[in-house]
This record gives structure tokens, C-alpha cells and sequence, in this order.
């Protein structure tokens, strides 16, 4: 059984800044990507930012410049810096890995979601 457990999202000012966590647990052999997409209302979910195991990352276009993407590959864990925050960064933000268990089964894995609302 894997998990992804995701803490840090709230409420902040427009300009304001937030840092999403997101660690996976359970019988994982290995993380090959991990990344944050997020969904607004009304709206598919898209992504925002993915990283590689190797470091390697990718942005929207819409959050370039803003936020940044990390991962401890030692704790199995996935960060979100999100700074400049505008009101419509407002979304569900949903952290996703794609990992192999230690049975050797590999597919993509969900949080549960976290709330990021941003105000004017």
C-alpha cells in the first residue's frame, strides 16, 4: 500500500507565499517523477511543476519565475515553493508520483489534495 500525504496549503494575501509538502509512504521500491498539478473550479486539473529523480524540472508557463519544485529523494518527499501568489493560483493542488512497489507493480499515485486560495 503507497501513500501520498500532503500538508501546507491555507489562505494568503495575493503576493503572498506558500510551501506545499507532499511524501509518499508505504512499500515503495523506487519514485521515478514526482509532481504537483491543480485544479480550479470549474476546470480540468493541469499540471504545474514535475521533477525528475534526477532533478531534472518542468513548469507551466503560468507559474515560471514563481514557483519552485524540490524532492528529498531521501525522505521520498515533494515540495511546492509558490511565491508572488496571484488569485489565480486558487485551486486544489494534487501532488502525483509515479513509482514501482516493492511487488515490481509501477503506476502513477494521487494525494488527496490540498487548498491553495489566494485573495486580492
Amino acid at each position: 500500500q503507497v501513500q501520498l500525504v500532503e500538508s501546507g496549503g491555507g489562505s494568503v494575501q495575493a503576493g503572498g507565499s506558500l510551501r506545499l509538502s507532499c511524501a509518499a509512504s508505504g512499500s515503495i521500491f523506487s519514485i521515478n517523477a514526482m509532481g504537483w498539478y491543480r485544479r480550479a473550479p470549474g476546470k480540468q486539473r493541469d499540471l504545474v511543476a514535475a521533477i525528475t529523480s534526477g532533478g531534472t524540472t518542468n513548469y507551466a508557463d503560468s507559474v515560471k519565475g514563481r514557483f519552485t519544485i524540490s524532492r528529498d529523494n531521501a525522505k521520498n518527499t515533494v515540495y511546492l515553493q509558490m511565491n508572488s501568489l496571484k488569485t489565480e493560483d486558487t485551486a486544489v493542488y494534487y501532488c502525483n508520483a509515479g513509482l514501482t512497489t516493492v511487488w515490481g507493480r509501477s503506476r502513477d499515485y494521487w494525494g488527496q489534495g490540498t487548498q491553495v486560495t489566494v485573495s486580492s
